[in-house]
């Protein structure tokens, strides 16, 4: 049998990193680009900055909570790890790809796993002109920001803001206020996945806005093209009995 070939990635936490000493002494670790699968050990936060960071290995990635939240991780346990991984349950996600223009004529891209926001700089509300595939939708949003989420974000940030779960395979995307002024009803639209949506900053000298597609912050933005990344699949292993699919939906029955 093929001795099983991982890599380690752990936050800076202290149970993560006893995990990680003790699963070294364990297993056959190896570098992401010679590994057969990456071990995240730590929070979301610590697995977005995997996804992010290993991006284009396209290496299957498996989290186990050593964090708060964990809804992206599976239970902490080391025994039986190779087991558990025979029997873990794929999930294929794609990130967004952004493209921000700035005031200063710079294009800034970024991927986002969860979301694409757009937020207000200043006390001043935001006025938005949003387009999807080339149809002006929305003339002019006022808002605190918008935001475009992806369904394995839709259960972060979009949720808060009062955005839709949306089912992993539904192949589609929120796209939601953050607190609109005007129109006042208007909280948000389903898009396809294949959607392109266009944000042009109105007024932005009165009104500056900032984009953020996860870690990244683009300040002072004119222009900020959304759509899906056709060129990267993202997988990641889940035991059977937390698969990510079943959370989701039980965040739409909680309480």
């Amino acid at each position: 049998m093929t001795e099983l070939r991982i890599a380690l990635v752990a936050s800076t936490a202290e149970t993560a990193q006893d995990a990680y000493r003790k699963l070294r002494a364990m297993y056959t670790v190896v570098s992401a680009d010679e590994a057969d699968v990456i071990i995240a050990l730590g929070g979301d936060g610590l697995m977005l900055r995997t996804l992010h960071r290993y991006m284009r290995l396209g290496k299957p990635v498996f989290g186990m909570n050593c964090g708060s939240v964990g809804f992206l991780m599976n239970r902490l346990q080391l025994d039986g790890l190779a087991e558990r991984l025979a029997a873990a349950e794929p999930v294929e996600i794609k990130p967004l790809h952004m493209i921000a223009r700035t005031a200063a004529g710079e294009v800034r891209e970024a991927r986002a796993i969860n979301e694409v926001s757009l937020l207000r700089e200043t006390r001043q509300t935001a006025k938005l002109r949003i387009s999807v595939d080339g149809v002006i939708r929305l003339e002019e949003l006022m808002c605190d920001g918008v935001l475009v989420a992806t369904p394995a974000g839709s259960t972060a940030y979009n949720l808060s803001a009062d955005g839709p779960i949306l089912p992993l395979r539904a192949n589609i995307l929120a796209l939601t206020s953050i607190v609109a002024f005007r129109p006042r009803r208007w909280r948000g639209a389903v898009l396809h996945n294949t959607a392109h949506v266009d944000v042009e900053i109105l007024e932005p000298t009165k009104r500056p806005v900032s984009a953020v597609a996860d870690f990244t912050e683009v300040r002072d933005v004119r222009h900020v093209s959304i759509r899906e990344d056709e060129q990267h699949n993202l997988t990641l292993l889940f035991d059977p009995e937390h698969n990510l699919e079943e959370r989701i939906v039980k965040e739409q029955f909680m309480p």
